[in-house]
């Protein structure tokens, strides 16, 4: 088990692009060392879900703040069994849904909004008494910047896109695809940069790695990061 040197924890941040491989490799990670693992794009569509059952105005910032706020979100951090629950109802498959991806960045550019999952994420990180791998778009830079080990993950576009339309295993258009993915993607640069490596993340492109490659690659930083070595 590799752990951090200094209280036996290890915080491992992953950001990336829709589609950049950030989660299977983070759930992969987490399996290999035995710890949590923390989805935040889950907790982003949760309170997408909570904000489009309350039937407020998609153009109300303050509505959809309230309504995000208000929201009980509850997610697994189990790499090997994953759920999630808002206001106590299972949404796991729902969260996964079309109706969700094109609403998510109505709530993810919303500064409020951003600052209250940010919070909430914040939270789980550090209940995890071993530690966690949490993976999203800003987690290197603002939930958890003094991670023992920031890992900045990027694919190439055509990449990206045929990666998620096996996780949609073909049933989801081409063009809803290019929306779900570079336009999010356009959407939540205007708030977070998930697509420049920040000073001290490593940056790694995954674009001709294989998932196994990827989740081998994080590990080697992690035992540097217990052994007290800087990432390159």
């Amino acid at each position: 088990m590799t752990q951090s040197p200094d209280d036996g924890r290890l915080v491992i941040a992953i950001d990336g692009a829709s589609g950049s491989g950030k989660s299977s490799t983070a759930r992969g990670v987490a399996d290999r060392l035995g710890l949590a693992y923390l989805d935040t794009g889950a907790m982003y569509r949760a309170v997408t879900v909570a904000y489009l059952d309350s039937g407020v105005d998609a153009a109300d910032p303050a509505a959809i703040t309230r309504a995000v706020q208000a929201a009980d979100i509850v997610v697994s951090t189990d790499p090997n069994d994953q759920w999630v629950r808002v206001n106590g109802r299972d949404v796991t498959d729902e969260i996964r849904l079309q109706r969700v991806s094109t609403h998510v960045s109505s709530v993810a550019v919303i500064p409020e909004c951003r600052a209250d999952l940010v919070a909430r994420q914040r939270a789980i990180i550090d209940a995890a008494p071993r530690g966690i791998v949490a993976e999203g778009r800003d987690i290197t830079t603002v939930v958890a910047p003094d991670a023992d080990v920031r890992l900045l993950l990027s694919a190439d576009p055509e990449v990206r896109m045929a990666r998620r339309k096996l996780d949609h295993a073909g049933q989801i258009d081409d063009a809803a695809l290019r929306d779900q993915i570079l336009r999010r993607d356009v959407d939540d640069s205007t708030l977070v940069n998930f697509t420049t490596a920040a000073d001290g993340v490593v940056h790694l492109d995954g674009s001709h790695l294989t998932l196994q490659q990827t989740i081998d690659a994080v590990v080697r930083l992690a035992d540097q990061a217990a052994r007290g070595e800087e990432t390159p």
